[in-house]
């Protein structure tokens, strides 16, 4: 099922990607399409979170916003949705709450819990559950025009658990920790069907049109070195390893594969030889230590300037641009320019403007 889009005018990150040398850093952000634009709350109007997820129309107009207003500046677009659709894909129940983030009215208790077992048996259609994900991917393809790639993405079963089991979002993670080290092999047994789905709904992203892909695992700094091999490595190695076999199958060619596991500095020297061609590194990794530890790998790595920059004095950004640059060897290979996390509220775009043209303007030299 190919579908016919219009040749890529700009391959940059799809080059720096698979470890080439390139002309400058290619640049994105993590939420790029996202409420710091006022574009962005007149095309969501009235509709709440998920229903602009559902809508490939509205998703795929949320995805391009950046591409239009930073034009020639911005090298890569990001479908806009959200890594807890796959819980309810998985049968869960998900509400956006207003100035709370995502809810869950029906967490995972326990392994007794009827609806564990409900999730762990459900024969998931990942293509007819998800469709309207595939449908905004194809769409925002054709109107991107082959001007920049489109990135897909998942969030990590790790992360995805921590949500399924607390409900929502948590400073002290008190119910997954209950979980992980209560019902390790329960814990285990959900991670892994986490995974399988995960690499579906990966694969069926890129048949959409996707040309990346990168899995979030925005919790893993709740989990202690040892833990973190036992209940979040595996399964990012999981989806490394099977997402291309996936795509041989269905007679698509390989794409980059990014992971990025917020705060796990502890994991990176694993995180380099887990098969993934790029690694994200959060703003509390310094870049020249990260290009240490990774050593003569062929990795990738993005990332990774504190979003707090962008509230600060233009000299502040340029600073941290320059910092990068050098700590990431000179920006002509080997790195994607982003930030160490997602873009946050309240911040000028025009901030975001001047930390683009910045990267464009030292990364080029």
């Amino acid at each position: 099922m190919g579908h016919q889009f219009e040749p890529l005018q700009n391959d940059l990150i799809i080059r720096t990607a698979w470890g080439e040398k390139v002309e400058r850093p290619p640049m994105w952000v993590m939420r790029q399409a996202g409420r710091y634009l006022p574009e962005y709350h007149e095309a969501k109007g009235k509709n709440d979170f998920f229903a602009c997820c559902r809508s490939p129309e509205i998703a795929s107009t949320l995805t391009l916003q950046p591409i239009d207003r930073y034009a020639g500046l911005v090298d890569a677009a990001i479908i806009f949705s959200d890594i807890l659709v796959i819980p309810q894909a998985l049968g869960m129940t998900v509400e956006m709450v207003d100035g709370k983030g995502p809810h869950f009215p029906k967490p995972l208790k326990s392994p007794e819990d009827g609806q564990y077992s409900q999730v762990l048996e459900k024969d998931v259609d990942v293509a007819a559950e998800l469709d309207y994900v595939y449908k905004a991917i194809t769409m925002t393809r054709h109107k991107l025009k082959g001007r920049v790639p489109l990135f897909g993405f998942c969030g990590a079963p790790w992360t995805l658990l921590c949500y399924m089991v607390e409900g929502g979002g948590s400073k002290l993670f008190i119910q997954t920790k209950t979980w992980v080290y209560k019902y390790p092999e329960a814990s285990k047994a959900l991670l892994q069907k986490i995974a399988e789905v995960c690499v579906e709904y990966l694969a069926l992203q890129v048949q959409a049109g996707a040309q990346l892909v990168q899995v979030f695992d925005s919790w893993a700094a709740e989990l202690s070195p040892v833990s973190f091999k036992e209940f979040s490595q595996p399964y990012l190695a999981y989806i490394s390893e099977n997402l291309p076999r996936r795509l041989k199958e269905l007679k698509l060619e390989p794409v980059p594969m990014v992971v990025f596991a917020k705060g796990a500095w502890y994991a990176l020297d694993a995180l380099c030889s887990l098969g993934y061609q790029v690694v994200g590194l959060d703003w509390l990794q310094d870049p020249a230590e990260a290009v240490k530890i990774r050593g003569d790998r062929p990795i990738v790595f993005q990332g990774n300037a504190d979003p707090g920059i962008l509230y600060g004095k233009e000299e502040g950004i340029t600073k941290t641009v320059e910092d990068m640059v050098a700590g990431f060897g000179g920006g002509k290979q080997g790195w994607i320019a982003n930030l160490g996390h997602g873009i946050t509220p309240g911040v000028n775009p025009d901030a975001l403007k001047f930390y683009f043209s910045e990267l464009h303007r030292i990364g080029e030299k």
